[in-house]
């Protein structure tokens, strides 16, 4: 017979169900929520195995992959796809290369070499007649020194003129200053430099011996070699100097010139000009005294007397009467359409020596207007680019480039295959 539960135990059933719907409402209404390490059922996210811990977010970008590369919505290619691609992209920058390449170097030898824009020779639109300035000494950076020679090259019996002055070197204002001592002598790097005897010189402001205008604060000094103890010399020569500047403070400095006691040819002043082969030639008449090789240059501008072009000569010369030429191209004449008659100036030029220091011997140059050229009309002269079989071989060479980069992207470059879907 079975027993039947106490009243306790009644009461112990009835609460149950209590309970566990009082507590149902509660949860409904958001009254209890979950703890912390809870996981939200009714939220959207990806499932985490409880085995698997969450990766922490990362520090930077993702690397973009080849894939990722593609525009967005366009479907992935295919190892082979990318493989082509990076083919067609690197072919790609290889033709612009070669085309480059090639319009450059045509470009660049329209004209010969010997007759070039002057604007290709900044630095040589007029003979050399250096400028510098530099601290008067190591610890006197607040004094600079104003320095000028008037030429570099010294033939025979030319003479040199120096020029030094004194200026604050953070205004370039003016600054009273004396060279008290000055000497001449070999260039330290020249062999056996040191036997012959330093020469004095003298520096003044007191526009005599080359100075031009008296008590203008630059001090002038000029050198003749070939009369002041080097008329045996051959090469650099240093003029070595001392400055009192603004009362008290000391300094030097130092000039250096390279020296040909003898020249070992001599232009004659003669000039003739003729059309040839479509340019301007000029022909400067020079006596040989010794066989060799010989490099000149001249300037030409035009009857305005803006530069125009620099010419070069480089060949060589047996003894005797010869001949300088110019050539002032004439497709050069036809991109620069310059006013006529044209001027040659600044003649200048040595013979190159094989082997030893110097590596030149000067031919005394024709400084100044050398030459008036007859007024022409453009029609007078070609428009043909400058030919010669250097030039072709090279313009063979980089078109074949070019014609190779287009062939290989050409065959990279036709209709991919379907992307495949993702």
């Amino acid at each position: 017979m079975n027993q039947r539960p106490s009243r306790r135990g009644r009461w112990l059933l009835l609460l149950v169900p209590l309970v566990l719907g009082v507590g149902g409402v509660l949860l409904s209404v958001g009254l209890i929520r979950p703890g912390p390490g809870a996981a939200d059922s009714s939220a959207p996210g990806p499932e985490v195995s409880s085995g698997t811990q969450a990766e922490p977010p990362s520090r930077g970008p993702a690397r973009p992959s080849a894939v990722s590369a593609q525009r967005p919505g366009q479907p992935a290619l295919s190892p082979e796809e990318l493989e082509r691609e990076a083919q067609r992209q690197l072919w790609q920058k290889r033709l612009e290369r070669a085309r480059f390449t090639l319009d450059s170097y045509r470009k660049s030898t329209r004209y010969p070499h010997e007759s070039r824009p002057i604007e290709e020779h900044p630095d040589l639109v007029y003979p050399q007649s250096p400028e510098r300035k530099q601290p008067l000494d190591k610890d006197k950076g607040d004094i600079a020194l104003k320095l000028k020679q008037e030429k570099v090259y010294v033939v025979g019996d030319e003479v040199v003129r120096f020029f030094v002055g004194c200026e604050n070197a953070s205004s370039g204002q003016p600054l009273p200053c004396e060279v008290h001592s000055a000497v001449a002598r070999e260039a330290p790097h020249m062999a056996g430099a040191g036997q012959a005897t330093p020469v004095p010189l003298d520096f003044n402001d007191t526009g005599r011996n080359g100075d031009d205008v008296a008590g203008d604060g630059m001090w002038t000094g000029s050198f003749q070699p070939s009369r002041q103890g080097f008329a045996m010399f051959e090469g650099t020569l240093r003029v070595e100097f001392r400055v009192r500047a603004n009362g008290s403070a000391e300094g030097g400095a130092f000039f250096d010139i390279v020296f040909t006691p003898a020249a070992p040819a001599t232009f004659t002043g003669r000039v003739r000009e003729v059309i040839e082969k479509g340019s301007l030639q000029l022909y400067v008449g020079l006596q040989v005294r010794k066989p060799g090789r010989y490099v000149m240059a001249g300037r030409v501008d035009d009857e305005a007397g803006i530069p125009l072009a620099y010419l070069e000569f480089n060949e060589e010369l047996e003894a005797g009467a010869r001949e300088v030429r110019f050539e002032l191209f004439g497709l050069l004449l036809h991109d620069k359409k310059p006013d006529f008659p044209l001027r040659l100036r600044d003649v200048e030029g040595f013979l190159l020596r094989e082997q030893g220091d110097p590596d030149r011997e000067l031919v005394k140059g024709l400084y100044g207007s050398v030459h008036t050229t007859q007024p022409y009309t453009l029609d007078r002269f070609s428009e043909a680019e400058w030919d010669s079989d250097q030039r072709r071989r090279y313009l063979e060479e980089y078109a074949r480039d070019v014609a190779e980069a287009e062939g290989a992207l050409g065959g990279l470059s036709g209709q991919p295959a379907a992307p495949r879907a993702p």
